[in-house]
């Protein structure tokens, strides 16, 4: 039967008033002695009915693992304190498992063997736990074994559940739109801090044909001439450009070679990883120069020299700093409090069936 064909019924103004006072008189038993049953069943079926009440409760987030052994504190309400992000509970005690609304596994841990996924105790309905890595995805190892067990991904990718990148850009406040000076005591053309060099890797063979053409000075434990960190952002800005090259070509891998070396020294990035669109999606316009971008390395070399001879052309490179400034991510804590932030938005039924699919 269509909605036209119903019959409905008009309520006098009379009639009207009398279940209004009804529905008042009842409302305080509700309260006092508690909803009844049917209304109880309706709105578990129906769990948007409470969606305004759970969004005001906290959210237990269980670290079965801290990565990499390094422990922070979580001592008092860390994220409000830390991020302003209200009604989160952090707790790293594997005892307060069957309270947790989300338990966290970084998968380096599990591919070492230092934790192990907890399958043998009762998992509590509605819990769900992920899975967070922000290595390369040729570092993540088997992950055929985790399917149909993760509720949510936390990584850099994008379109992850939780994206935590290694940096981003947050819009500057209001200034006068003044910008710091490019330092003026640039002595090098190009520069390079590399610890693990593999020569199969794409960055060394382009590395390699590169300073056929132009000069690159080196740095890191590659070439034994390591830089403390005090002296890491100093020393890169005395170059016109920083090679940020990726150690692996992947989805969205853009990590601190760009966000810290490059932009935080005032050295125009040259990058090299995810392809173009990856970057324009998350670094300002003319603020880096991709490889892809050339037809061989012989003329991004050449490039380089012309941009480094031209002083208002090579300025260019830095006008988005009037804007925009770089945040970095560097304290688990902040990235584990940022699930709370989207709890309520998440779909509470998903599962990855093929977790090694989707990371690769």
């Amino acid at each position: 039967m269509g909605c036209d064909n119903i019959k409905r019924t008009v309520l006098s103004p009379t009639k009207t008033r009398r279940l209004l006072l009804s529905f008042l008189c009842i409302l305080p038993l509700c309260l006092l002695n508690g909803w009844p049953r049917g209304f109880m069943a309706w709105t578990a079926i129906n769990p948007s009915a409470f969606r305004d009440w759970s969004s005001s409760r906290n959210v237990t987030i269980l670290l079965w693992y801290w990565p990499y052994g390094r422990s922070f504190s979580l001592k008092g309400d860390v994220c409000w304190d830390l991020y302003r992000i209200p009604r989160c509970r952090l707790v790293d005690q594997r005892s307060l498992f069957p309270s947790a609304d989300v338990v966290v596994f970084h998968n380096t841990e599990l591919v070492l063997g230092r934790q192990k996924l907890p399958v043998d105790l009762p998992r509590p309905q509605g819990q769900r736990w992920a899975w967070m890595s922000l290595e390369a995805p040729v570092n993540n190892g088997n992950l055929c074994k985790y399917a149909n067990i993760f509720n949510m991904t936390i990584t850099f990718r994008r379109d992850a559940d939780i994206t935590v990148p290694y940096g981003e850009l947050l819009p500057k406040e209001a200034e006068g739109h003044l910008v710091e000076d490019i330092p003026a005591n640039k002595s090098f053309l190009a520069c390079w801090v590399v610890s693990n060099y593999r020569s199969h890797q794409k960055r060394s063979k382009v590395y390699k044909e590169l300073i056929a053409t132009v000069p690159v000075k080196v740095y890191g434990r590659y070439t034994k001439k390591r830089l403390p960190s005090s002296a890491l952002l100093p020393t890169i800005s005395r170059c016109y450009f920083y090679l940020a090259f990726e150690n692996t070509v992947a989805k969205d891998y853009i990590t601190e070679k760009l966000w810290r070396n490059a932009y935080q020294s005032d050295a125009v990035p040259v990058v090299l990883g995810p392809p173009l669109g990856d970057y324009k999606a998350v670094a300002p316009p003319n603020s880096f120069i991709h490889v892809n971008e050339f037809a061989s390395v012989k003329d991004l070399g050449k490039y380089l020299q012309e941009l480094a001879g031209d002083k208002e052309r090579y300025s260019k490179y830095f006008t988005w700093k009037h804007e925009w400034k770089v945040k970095l991510y560097t304290d688990w804590r902040e990235r584990l409090c940022k699930i709370c932030s989207q709890y309520n938005s998440l779909p509470q039924e998903k599962v990855y069936s093929d977790l090694e699919a989707w990371v690769n």
